[in-house]
């Protein structure tokens, strides 16, 4: 693959243990030494704000405070210390209402169980060599949505409905 992970620290939010145990194991054997980790998304919360890591791995589905309650916090909490921190959200639920759903609270990869060693991989290298540009309106805070590049768009609007009505000439 080619990077470098080592001095990567990385958060890992799971409740259960034989999952956490195989992403820390998984991360380890990438090379990773600098892992923290947390059952629930209120204490990933308070490690993240006095570790600030370089990314986390968290489930959707836990008590207390889930993955998308976790999303919600980092990006909008202002005591967040890294609004921006690329989050890999892991579920084994892959229906796109749930994809949507979580791109639109803020998650910057989705990974579906059951997953292997190389998907991980493959998804940290993702986040670190192709960064996302974040996007801050009223209602959002989060990893820009968009994905391809139309060498075709010439305008200030990019969906038909941010123009409220008027024609971008494109029809």
């Amino acid at each position: 693959m080619g990077f470098q992970f080592e001095k990567l620290s990385v958060l890992v939010v799971e409740d259960t243990v034989p999952m956490r145990k195989l992403l820390v194991t998984v991360l380890e054997n990438l090379g990773i030494r600098n892992i923290d980790v947390a059952s629930d998304g209120e204490k990933a919360f308070e490690i993240f704000q006095k570790e600030n890591h370089d990314i986390i791995l968290t489930d959707w589905v836990m008590n207390n405070m889930d993955g998308l309650d976790l999303t919600r916090a980092v990006r909008n909490n202002t005591n967040s210390p890294n609004r921006m921190a690329p989050i890999i959200l892991i579920t084994g639920y892959s229906a796109w209402s749930r994809v949507e759903k979580a791109r639109d609270d803020g998650v910057t990869e989705f990974l579906v169980k059951p997953f292997t060693a190389n998907d991980i991989a493959k998804r940290i290298a993702h986040v670190i060599a192709k960064p996302r540009n974040f996007i801050e309106t009223q209602e959002f805070f989060g990893p820009d949505r968009r994905r391809r590049v139309d060498p075709t768009y010439a305008g200030p609007f990019r969906r038909e409905d941010d123009n409220n009505g008027y024609s971008s000439g494109r029809d």
